[in-house]
């Protein structure tokens, strides 16, 4: 490992004297135009989406099509106080499995909006002509979606926004003025493009988007459905929490005084629909997967991946782990993870052009157990109530309709995940601690009253929807409970392990 002598604060006068040090942008990234404007500036999206922009730039194209980040929480005024004073530039840093790392200063965002300032000025951008794309990573809440039915259901900000004469606060009602504006102003409507973990992101996008604006106008609403495109995609880079050891560790090792820095693995992967309204970056120059069909590597992604991430989660948390990788280092979680993704995930999934399954599984385990990234449980498990009915939920609703219909089938697995869900949120309300879930009232509330009652956590209608009327997956449920309960996390890890498939066992 090598040490800096000296360390600069990361700003556009700075590059010169970091040039030996890190890789810096070939381009000036102040000559750049913004053709992209992006909802949701988190670290995911300057590992990911920004990054590969940047790739685009450093070989010479695309300076029209920058990106202008947007913000419209609270929490994201720091991203604009951390970008501003660094000339909008910021630090990737990636760390492989064997201790090897790489910097590289991102000038691909040149430009931030922070929507309470000046809503107007992000209507403006979101209408300028020179906005082809309008990208987002608002998390898989973001969407006002109802994950039992799949449903608009605008609730917060959004439900402001549907108020006549209301100045949005909202993603949707930001996106919705824009596009009035461009009609109204006979200018072609802007791609929106989903980069969330949603199954069709770019289908829910418009179903949600059409429906908010169906309120408003329905003529806007049926221009909005016949004209914009909403391009489907999956994208992978696990990038956890920036934390100060990251910050300090750029400064020693590299030189880079650096605020608001990522770090990331050395993997990532982007699969895109190839359909867009006003034209796109020549993204395929620098790796990204255009292709007519999306779904195949989305619910691969989802149900693999995503999935793996909360069902090892909660057995571990309630186990008293805190990092992924000390837990996937361990064979009895590697196995149940190799198990749920073999007997009850992948049955699920349709055949992925270019993919080994079984090598991709194996994969996902290596990526989890690498040291180097530091990521923890607790990042994983924010808002678990949208991501496991997204991600692990349709699994086993799934299974559960094959074992139904006689045709075999596993989802204790699952079932498992779900109980351990339930133990972990009880517990932390019997600790007192803070449960981070935009719906933390009502899962404790069902996890404490499932002490007594032992199936009532599934009685959440927006979280479960029919699946907890499911009498396999019920039972599964029940029976997962009394495993921890008698023998602990590890202890119902090892059962699963020594017990015949659920379809054998029937």
């Amino acid at each position: 490992m090598t040490v800096a002598t000296l360390s600069f604060p990361l700003r556009a006068t700075s590059l010169p004297a970091l040039a030996g040090r890190v890789q810096v942008p070939a381009y000036d990234p102040r000559g750049l135009r913004t053709g992209i404007v992006h909802f949701g500036v988190g670290a995911f999206h300057r590992s990911h989406q920004a990054m590969y922009l940047d790739r685009l730039l450093n070989l010479g194209a695309a300076h029209d099509w920058a990106i202008c980040g947007v913000g419209v929480l609270p929490g994201d005024a720091r991203v604009r106080d951390a970008l501003r004073a660094q000339d909008h530039l910021y630090t990737l840093l990636t760390r492989a499995p064997d201790g090897h790392s790489e910097a590289r200063v991102i000038g691909a965002v040149h430009d931030y909006l922070f929507a309470p300032d000046d809503p107007e000025a992000v209507c403006e951008r979101l209408a300028h002509p020179a906005t082809r794309i309008v990208s987002l990573t608002v998390t898989e809440g973001g969407y006002s979606l109802n994950n039992a039915t799949g449903e608009f259901d605008p609730g917060g900000d959004v439900l402001h926004d549907l108020q006549p004469g209301a100045v949005p606060r909202s993603t949707l009602g930001f996106l919705t003025e824009g596009l009035r504006r461009r009609r109204e102003r006979g200018l072609r409507p802007f791609t929106v493009m989903s980069c969330d973990n949603i199954q069709g992101n770019g289908h829910v996008t418009r179903r949600v988007l059409t429906a908010f604006a169906r309120r408003r106008d329905p003529e806007l609403a049926d221009w909005i459905d016949r004209e914009v495109a909403f391009p489907n995609s999956m994208v992978d880079r696990i990038t956890p929490v920036t934390t100060d050891a990251v910050r300090a560790d750029l400064e020693r090792e590299y030189g880079v005084q650096d605020a608001c820095p990522v770090v990331a693995e050395a993997f990532t992967q982007w699969v895109l629909e190839d359909h867009f309204t006003c034209g796109r970056p020549p993204l395929e120059d620098v790796g990204v997967q255009l292709v007519p069909d999306v779904e195949p590597y989305e619910l691969m992604k989802l149900r693999l991946l995503n999935a793996a991430h909360q069902a090892m989660s909660y057995p571990a948390l309630l186990d008293g782990h805190t990092f992924v990788h000390e837990v996937c280092q361990q064979p009895d979680y590697a196995q149940f993870l190799l198990d749920y993704m073999t007997l009850e995930a992948r049955p699920t999934l349709r055949p992925v052009p270019g993919i080994d399954l079984d090598a991709y599984s194996h994969d996902l385990i290596a990526r989890f157990s690498n040291p180097a990234i530091q990521d923890t449980l607790a990042r994983l498990i924010v808002d678990g109530s949208e991501r496991i009915p997204k991600f692990l939920l349709p699994v086993a609703r799934e299974q559960a309709a094959r074992i139904q219909a006689g045709q075999g089938g596993d989802l204790r697995r699952c079932a498992l995940v779900v109980a351990a869900w339930s133990a972990y949120v009880a517990q932390a309300a019997t600790r007192g601690d803070r449960l981070d879930d935009v719906r933390a009232a009502d899962l404790t509330h069902a996890a404490l009253a499932a002490q007594v009652t032992p199936g009532a956590f599934l009685h959440q209608p927006d979280v479960f929807g029919d699946l907890s009327a499911a009498p396999a997956f019920v039972q599964a449920y029940l029976d997962a409970r009394a495993a921890l309960a008698a023998h602990g996390p590890l202890g119902a890890l090892r059962a699963l392990h020594a017990a015949p498939t659920q379809g054998e066992h029937a």
